[in-house]
This record gives structure tokens, C-alpha cells and sequence, in this order.
């Protein structure tokens, strides 16, 4: 009451609605106790809408939309309809799906004047780990609708730089919840990981680190700074992550994946991968991707989608080495056009597509990092060689936690001698850029100087100096 008073509002009556709806929903002989919730939730929140749209063309401090009474009702309901109750325990799925579809509607891009308060409630202790600890596949899929709201919201914002106080304020409430996430329920971020990529701008590199550094509680991470480590042998090495979202979805909204098959499975026509470069620089402008030209969410899509094909590929048994699979078939032309054609900002999403499977180990880790350390060693364009330094640089340099495959690579990138890193013009074109190079190859190196990490996934092992 002190509390109520002391801002000016009074909360009773708003106490009053919460005890009333929480008590029919529990105590009213009808079967159908769950439509009853549905409907005051929907109900209450076209009503916050209209009350936001009524005023969001007010100046404060007159008029201006308050959120409080909206979380003070939602919060009540949370906490009595998730507390214990014999009367509701059947029925709690349905229960915290009736608020995830609410919490949908109430979205921030949708009711901006409510991001606050609706960050507050999906983090909600009565909330987020009950619906993540539900047994049923779909509550999680559910809570990860909320969290790729939520980075909708910021992306704008976060693509052009735009850190206003109330922004930078919701940035650090976001990064705080995907650190619970990650310490409590790190298989969420792991399952999501591709559908939260699509929406981080490329500008949020510690935020990607934070999904990407996700790992089981069950995989134990070798340390990559031990010394003649062989990925390869892992036994975590050959298992496919679990990918909890459509990686095809894109592909089929831009009528991509029917020739994509057909030129997997036969490489023809010979001209698919020059149409899939047009088909990627057609995409409209969108206003909220910063202007960008290229639609990044079927760039990540693309890449994942083939990389997935080519391991598929490679445990395929037959009488051509593992060597020659991996470099000479249809997945690698595709990655090999890519970065080839593409001007450099659409080499640079390719190439960032690729980064973002670079995790902790499995079968999709271990490809997409000796595709990237093919790309380097085979290429004769010195951009190519320097942006794909600069994808996995930039991920080092921001303050940790960093994934375990990216180490992997950078690793391997720079011990090999055969990829001739410390030769390469870019990293002794300025004192200032030596310096950094040296300093982070400092940081990612073994301390025994025969310590070296070895990964072959088919690469010709002529061409690796193996």
C-alpha cells in the first residue's frame, strides 16, 4: 500500500480483478477453464493495446501511457495461476501457453511503450523456467517466439547504432537474460541458436558469442589449448547438434530450395550458382536490416542448408577418399562461388553464416570449420583471405565467453604453417594491426611450443602439409 501511495497510484482495484479472475478460473464448475483465461488475457491486452495507441501521440508528462497497473494485473495473474494448486496442476502447459500467446500479442514492436514491463514478465521467475522445464517440445519453442520478439525490437536500433539510454537499458536487460539462459538452460540456446542469428544485427558480436558459447550440460569441452589435440578423434565429433527450427523455411519463401536440390544432387544446370548470387542480391532493402541489400535470413539459411548436405555427403560410404568428397562436390562449388562472386558485403554475411555454426562439438562444427579454413588456403584473392581473418577476429577481440569451434579454427589458422598467417600482407600492413595479431595469437596459443591442434575433415592432406 505504502508503495501504491508513494507513486501516486492505487493498486487495489487492479488486486481486486487478479483475485477475481484467478478465483473463476479455478473454482467455477467449467470444464472449459483454460478458454476462460485465454479470453481475459487477450481481452486485457487489446485493451492495453488501445489504451497505447490512444496515447502514443502525447507528449509527456500529460496523457502519457503507464504501463504499471498492466504489470501489477499480469504479474498477480503469473504468480497465483503458477503457484501450486491441485485445481490448475493438470492443466499448466495450457495455463503458461494462454500468457506466451498474450505476451506474443503484447510484443514490443508492437506496444513500444510496453517494452519494460513486458521484458520484465517473460523473465519472470513464475514464468520463463517453468515454461522451459515443461516436458512438451512446443513450450519451448513458445518461449523462443518471445526471445526472437524481443531482438526484433532491438535490431533496428542495434543495426544503426541508435543507443539511446532507454535502448542501451533494454540491450543490457536482454544480454542479462540470454546469461540466465545461458548458465540455467544453455540446450535452449543451443536448439535456437540459427533462429536468434537471423535476427542479431552483425554489429552485435558479444551477444552472438553469448547464444554461439552454448553447449549441453552433457558435452564436456576439450580445452583447445591443449596441446596435439585431434579433433577429429572427439567422440562428440560425428553427432549432429539438434536444430530445433526450420533451417528451410527461407528457402522455400524465396523458391530457392527446388533448384538448390536438384543441383546438389546432379550439379546441373551449371548456371544455378551464378542465378543463386542474383536470386541473393534481388532481395528488397529492408529499412530495419540497416539499409542492406542482401537478405541475410536466406544467406543463413542457404548456408546451413548446404553444409548440412555436404556432411551428409561424407558419410555416405564409397570408394572415393574422404578427401577428394569434401572438396570436389556440389556443396563446396556453392560455398567456392559464393565467396568468389559476391562483392564484399555479401561475401562477408557468407562468411559470418559459416562462423555461426562454429560451436561446441559436433558433426556441423567440424565441417564448417575446415570449410572456412578451405576457403582461406584455397583462395588467390587476398580480400577473401583478410575477411575471413577479420569474421573470426572480431569475435575474439570482444570480452569472452567465446565459442569452442571459433578457437578451434583461429587456432588452427595460425599455428598451420601451410596457411602462411604471419606472411599474409593484412596482418603486418600497420605497427597498430601487428600488435593485435600478435597479442590475441598469444592468447589462443598453446604455451608448449610443439602444441598443435590438428583437424582434417578431408582436406588433402598435400595441400595441409600433413
Amino acid at each position: 500500500k505504502s508503495q501504491s501511495q508513494s507513486s501516486g497510484l492505487s493498486y487495489t482495484t487492479i488486486d481486486a480483478l487478479a483475485k477475481l479472475v484467478v478465483f473463476l478460473v479455478k473454482f467455477l464448475d467449467n470444464t472449459n477453464k483454460i478458454a476462460l483465461l485465454s479470453a481475459f488475457l487477450q481481452v486485457a491486452a487489446h485493451v492495453l493495446i488501445r489504451d497505447h495507441d490512444s496515447k502514443k501521440n502525447y507528449k509527456p508528462p500529460m496523457n502519457e501511457f503507464n504501463q504499471k497497473p498492466y504489470l501489477r494485473l499480469f504479474t498477480n495473474l503469473l504468480y497465483d495461476l503458477n503457484t501450486p494448486d491441485p485445481s490448475l496442476d493438470s492443466s499448466n502447459i495450457e495455463v503458461l501457453n494462454a500468457f506466451t500467446h498474450a505476451f506474443h500479442t503484447l510484443r514490443p514492436s508492437r506496444v513500444p511503450a510496453f517494452a519494460f514491463a513486458w521484458m520484465e514478465l517473460i523473465s519472470h521467475r513464475m514464468f520463463m523456467p517453468k515454461l522451459l522445464i515443461s516436458k512438451p517440445h512446443r513450450c519451448s519453442v513458445m518461449f523462443k517466439t518471445l526471445v526472437v520478439d524481443q531482438l526484433t525490437f532491438l535490431q533496428p536500433y542495434l543495426q544503426n547504432a541508435e543507443l539511446l539510454d532507454q535502448v542501451r537499458l533494454l540491450y543490457k536487460g536482454t544480454l542479462r537474460i540470454l546469461l540466465v539462459l545461458l548458465h540455467d538452460f544453455p540446450e535452449f540456446l543451443c536448439e535456437f541458436h540459427f533462429s536468434f542469428c537471423d535476427v542479431i544485427p552483425t554489429t552485435c558480436i558479444q551477444m552472438r558469442n553469448l547464444i554461439l558459447s552454448a553447449f549441453p550440460r552433457n558435452v564436456r569441452l576439450p580445452d583447445p589449448l591443449t596441446p596435439n589435440l585431434k579433433v577429429d578423434l572427439l567422440p562428440e565429433i560425428t553427432h549432429p547438434p539438434r536444430i530445433g527450427c526450420d533451417v528451410k523455411e527461407a528457402l522455400v519463401r524465396h523458391s530457392v530450395l527446388q533448384p538448390l536440390k536438384q543441383y546438389l544432387a546432379s550439379r546441373q544446370p551449371t548456371s544455378f550458382p551464378e542465378k543463386l548470387c542474383e536470386k541473393l542480391r534481388g532481395a528488397p532493402v529492408d529499412a530495419k536490416m540497416g539499409g542492406a541489400k542482401y537478405d541475410v535470413p536466406l544467406i543463413n539459411s542457404l548456408v546451413l542448408h548446404v553444409g548440412m548436405q555436404g556432411i551428409a555427403k561424407l558419410q555416405v560410404k564409397n570408394d572415393e577418399g574422404i578427401a577428394s568428397q569434401f572438396q570436389d562436390n556440389a556443396c563446396m562449388d556453392i560455398f567456392e562461388h559464393l565467396v568468389a562472386k559476391l562483392d564484399p558485403e555479401g561475401r562477408y554475411y557468407v562468411l559470418n553464416a559459416i562462423a555461426n555454426q562454429l560451436r561446441y562439438p559436433n558433426n556441423h562444427t567440424h565441417y564448417f570449420s575446415c570449410v572456412l579454413l578451405y576457403l582461406f588456403l584455397q583462395s588467390d584473392d587476398m580480400f577473401v583471405k583478410e575477411q575471413v581473418t577479420r569474421v573470426l577476429l572480431e569475435r575474439l577481440i570482444v570480452h569472452q565467453p567465446h565459442p569452442w569451434g571459433l578457437l578451434i579454427t583461429f587456432i588452427e589458422l595460425i599455428k598451420n604453417p601451410q596457411y602462411e598467417f604471419g606472411r599474409q600482407p593484412f596482418t603486418n600492413c600497420a605497427p597498430e594491426i601487428a600488435r593485435l595479431f600478435d597479442s590475441v595469437a598469444r592468447s589462443c596459443m598453446p604455451t608448449k611450443e610443439d602444441g598443435q591442434v590438428h583437424m582434417t575433415y578431408g582436406i588433402d592432406k598435400d595441400k595441409l602439409g600433413r
